[in-house]
């Protein structure tokens, strides 16, 4: 990179996309050309970045040309083809799919936590990890970093736009047949008004909540369950830490809410523990529940850091702490962490500092 560099987002039309140009838009601008890249279709789109119309370009090889860092998100499968495309055209790949965040040559980065990582990336691609785990982690890594984290206990409360747009479409559907009426008083009364059509849900859920998010794994277990605990283990360096994870869909449009229960190698103080949380970096502590103050995804909607409530000690075990965490998952949860990363890779020229490979 010679200059500012020149940053590409693709999948720039998709819901994270719209969310990225926001933030790309509202925070430093460090970049020189910001080049807008989707899927044929979306081609000749006119967006706004920066306070200019930027057309959109079709995801070709030669999009890639003079690119030094370009932001994914696409699925899983467009990102496996079109990453190394890219890398091997000298761009550093920041990808929010799946498609490389468990690959031994790949770091999966959170910048609060882990910064260092991003610099051993011997396939020029950086991972961004799932919206779930971005919820929870960059306050649990502020906590691991003093006490030592042993054990994770996670349910999450996750929002329909985790699924797209079609999630937030569906549920927009559901409400509109189940407003004004005494729904939610007899057995599949719900079902029944809401019909067959649950859009990417197994369930309605409008007036409910779904316990499933992703699909099925070995044993029962969600693939959304499986990123939590193996992700967790990645950014925190902790490859055998026992996690267990049950993952809950709920009738709220953005924002994935957690409760967490976490042990650590040692006692833990509720003060020593909110001390921490309110001076760690992208976090912020709400936590007053004899004033009704704890975060809320109403509250949190919108915003950027990791909110903190209800922190707690066991009460059956002097090393554990209780939590419940928000976080909006189309920034922080995506958007906004691979801008920090796209941002972290920037620095490094800028300070003269050449990537480990």
């Amino acid at each position: 990179m010679t200059g500012r560099p020149t940053l590409a987002v693709v999948g720039a039309t998709g819901a994270v996309g719209t969310v990225m140009l926001q933030i790309l838009s509202q925070r430093a601008d460090i970049w020189g050309e910001i080049r807008l890249i989707a899927s044929p279709r979306s081609a000749g789109r006119k967006l706004t970045v920066r306070g200019a119309e930027v057309e959109v370009a079709a995801l070709t090889e030669d999009a890639f040309a003079g690119v030094d860092i370009a932001l994914f998100d696409v699925p899983d499968e467009v990102a496996a083809e079109w990453a190394p495309v890219a890398a091997a055209r000298g761009a550093v790949v920041v990808d929010n799919s799946g498609a490389f965040r468990m690959d031994p040559d790949v770091p999966l980065v959170v910048p609060e936590v882990n910064p260092h990582t991003v610099r051993s990336r011997p396939r020029g691609i950086v991972a961004n990890p799932n919206c779930t785990t971005l919820t929870m982690i960059v306050a649990l890594g502020a906590l691991h970093a003093e006490f030592g984290l042993r054990e994770l206990v996670v349910s999450s409360y996750q929002a329909v736009s985790g699924a797209g747009r079609a999630g937030v479409e569906a549920l927009r559907a559901q409400l509109s047949l189940v407003a004004g009426t005494e729904l939610g008083t007899s057995p599949g009364d719900v079902r029944r008004a809401v019909g067959e059509d649950t859009g990417p849900f197994p369930e309605p859920v409008a007036l409910n909540v779904v316990p499933w998010a992703g699909s099925l794994r070995e044993d029962g277990w969600s693939s959304e369950e499986m990123k939590v605990r193996d992700e967790s283990r990645k950014i925190l360096g902790l490859p055998r830490l026992p996690v267990a994870v049950t993952c809950v869909r709920v009738p709220v449009i953005t924002t994935h809410s957690l409760t967490v229960h976490a042990r650590f190698q040692r006692e833990v103080g509720v003060e020593g523990a909110r001390e921490i949380l309110a001076t760690a970096p992208g976090v912020v502590l709400c936590d007053d529940p004899a004033a009704g103050e704890f975060p809320t995804p109403a509250d949190v909607v919108g915003t950027d850091p990791t909110w903190v409530g209800r922190v707690r000690r066991a009460l059956d075990d002097p090393t554990a702490l209780e939590l419940f965490v928000c976080g909006d998952n189309l920034r922080k949860g995506a958007a906004l962490n691979c801008a920090q990363i796209a941002e972290l890779i920037a620095a490094e020229t800028s300070a003269g500092v050449p990537p480990a490979l």
